[in-house]
């Protein structure tokens, strides 16, 4: 999924639950202006924090990692 992906279906996933960014802040442990940053498409949040935020708004990160032949 590229990122562009991931942050609309957060975004969406928390307004369908209409949890604000305050509370999604509050119950994900990530701070308003992370989250707002994020949600604007800025900033290069971590693995940690965007786990934080699914695991808040009951959805499962997955990451794939490919493997690339430089030959």
């Amino acid at each position: 999924m590229h990122f562009e992906n991931l942050i609309k279906a957060i975004k969406e996933r928390r307004e369908m639950l209409q949890v604000t960014q305050e509370t999604l802040s509050d119950l994900s442990g990530v701070g308003l202006r992370t989250l707002k940053q994020f949600e604007r498409g800025k900033g290069n949040p971590t693995a940690q924090t965007l786990s934080k935020i699914a695991d808040a708004l009951g959805m499962e990160l997955t990451f794939h990692v490919k493997k690339t032949h430089n030959d």
